[in-house]
């Protein structure tokens, strides 16, 4: 059992769902991503999605690439992000996924990956380019290791799908909420909750959704049905917006609150 099983039993204890908040690595600079961490973490949330900059993302709508972007401007690497969670752990013990492309861990090495992701702190990977059919090294890897392999369901998943990725995902099961890329919606489809209903009805794994959610009212209708709320396009706007203030993390902290609490 790792950080998030853990997070997740203990959520489950005290009847909560989990608030799971993204942000880019290196957006705009490894300095404001090492304050931003410890403040995610004070300001409420219970998991901590890191992405790692990559050039050629496929899941991701305009707000993150361009984060993505500023992330290889400010020549942010797996290594530097793997210090940066090293350090990170001696303030938190928020659990911490990364949201990483198979072209970084293939290229680095996946047991290699593995290995030095725990050593840093790191509890698990969303790989939103590997689906499980070709995960079962690095899945062997990580299980031996602890390391969770969080899988994706879509609106468009068969009950076959849905049983498949529940079969192999640890950790949690990242549900996209609909068709596309990420980034802020005005509202969430009409199909959502009928849809999680039959996901919820099938697996066993917690379930927590991501892509569109923006706002206070859509993070509480999504953890309704679901076991924990995303959000990153709209964290990564607040970020963009205040580059160079120097009340940057603390605008963020104020957001995360705002989004949670309210």
């Amino acid at each position: 059992m790792n950080r998030i099983d853990k997070k997740f039993k203990e959520l489950k204890k005290r009847k909560q769902k989990a608030f799971i908040a993204f942000i880019m690595a290196g957006d705009p600079s490894l300095a404001i991503t090492k304050k931003l961490v410890p403040e995610l973490a004070s300001s409420g949330a219970d998991i901590i999605e890191l992405g790692v900059p990559f050039s050629d993302p496929i899941a991701d709508g305009p707000t993150i690439q361009k984060a993505s972007s500023r992330g290889l401007k400010s020549k942010t690497t797996l290594p530097d992000v793997f210090n940066l969670v090293r350090n990170a752990r001696l303030e938190i013990d928020t659990p911490i996924v990364f949201l990483i492309y198979y072209n970084l861990v293939f290229h680095y090495g996946l047991e290699k990956f593995v290995k030095d992701a725990v050593r840093s702190g790191v509890d698990g990977a969303v790989i939103p380019d590997l689906p499980p059919e070709e995960s079962k090294e690095l899945s062997r890897i990580a299980k031996k290791n602890r390391f969770s392999m969080i899988h994706l369901l879509a609106p468009t998943s068969s009950v076959e799908r849905i049983k498949k990725v529940d079969s192999v995902s640890t950790g949690f099961i990242y549900y996209v909420s609909l068709t596309g890329t990420t980034g802020a919606r005005t509202r969430l489809p009409k199909e959502l909750s009928a849809n999680l209903r039959k996901v919820k009805r099938i697996t066993r794994t917690p379930v927590c959704v991501g892509f569109g959610i923006s706002t206070p009212a859509q993070v509480k209708e999504v953890q309704k049905i679901s076991d924990g709320a995303i959000v990153g396009s709209a964290i990564v706007k607040v970020i963009e917006k205040n580059i160079g203030k120097k009340d940057l993390v603390k605008k963020v902290g104020e957001f995360l609150r705002a989004i949670k609490t309210s």
